[in-house]
């Protein structure tokens, strides 16, 4: 494991994920900006329009660009590996975009926290909304699962949401009471979520079936997941400073961050195989499996 700095605490590195040049792309959520990590530690910011417009969580699009959720001026980012950057206002005032992922049919698909939507947006800046049958859901993050489907969790509903590219919505209760989700990924077989409030990994089939698998350190506060490959998943640890590794059976490793307290939140799968996770207070670290 090693950690690089990449920006001073104000900054508050968020997002991360892998982009289509063999960099890092990350969003520094406090500082307004979007910043390009070199697997050698060299990093460029691009300034957005808005310093507050607070970037959150990053994806690469089918389009070759970046596109990013900015959650306190609701409008979705898209940025060229160039560092051209460009946004479109999501049509219901206030509606708080914050989980994005690319889709199967070529549009990306973004969650709207305060309006209980599930947005959809092509690469021309066309955005479609799907209401949520529930109120108050607070869907968070969003990937794309085995089924062809968009999976979502629903933070305060406490179940998995499923939507089709058609717009039909299923929501899946979770077992645990007020576990809270927030990240979710697909490992191509099955979708694993975490339960920040409950300290628990989740995991659920195409089918609905649930299992959760609890944390040996239940405060912990997962935060994000992704998969690295099949039955092989990373997470971070929020609230313990530290990141994690689970597999298809359930078996959990948990491994400390070098610096204390740094606030670990996104994490991806880099170029290279290594796991990358972004670090609030100023850093990204790097795991080798």
């Amino acid at each position: 494991m090693r950690e690089i700095s990449v920006a001073d605490k104000g900054a508050g590195p968020y997002g991360i994920t892998a982009g289509p040049d063999g960099a890092l792309w990350l969003t520094f959520a406090h500082s307004g900006r979007i910043a390009r990590l070199t697997l050698d530690g060299e990093v460029r910011e691009y300034p957005l329009d808005s310093p507050s417009c607070r970037p959150t969580v990053i994806t690469p699009g089918p389009d070759g660009a970046l596109w990013f959720t900015r959650s306190q001026d609701h409008r979705i980012g898209r940025v060229t590996t160039d560092g051209d950057a460009e946004s479109f206002p999501v049509p219901t005032p206030d509606s708080g975009p914050f989980g994005i992922t690319a889709g199967p049919d070529g549009a990306l698909w973004f969650t709207e926290m305060n309006t209980d939507s599930i947005g959809r947006i092509t690469g021309k800046g066309e955005i479609t909304e799907y209401a949520l049958p529930v109120a108050g859901a607070y869907p968070s993050a969003i990937t794309t699962g085995p089924d062809g489907a968009l999976w979502f969790t629903l933070n305060q509903a406490n179940s998995i949401g499923r939507i089709t590219v058609h717009g039909d919505i299923t929501l899946h209760p979770l077992p645990t009471p007020g576990a809270a989700p927030v990240g979710i990924t697909s490992d191509s077989a099955a979708v694993w979520f975490v339960e920040i409030a409950a300290g628990q990994i989740g995991r659920i089939s195409m089918t609905g079936e649930i299992t959760e698998f609890p944390l040996p350190d239940r405060t912990a506060k997962p935060h994000a997941i992704v998969a690295a490959r099949t039955g092989d998943c990373w997470f971070t640890e929020w609230g313990a400073n530290r990141v994690g590794r689970i597999t298809a059976s359930g078996e959990i490793a948990e491994y400390d961050l070098l610096s204390p307290s740094s606030e670990p939140h996104g994490i991806t799968l880099g170029p290279d195989g290594a796991l990358w996770a972004a670090l609030e207070t100023g850093g990204i670290a790097r795991v080798a499996p």
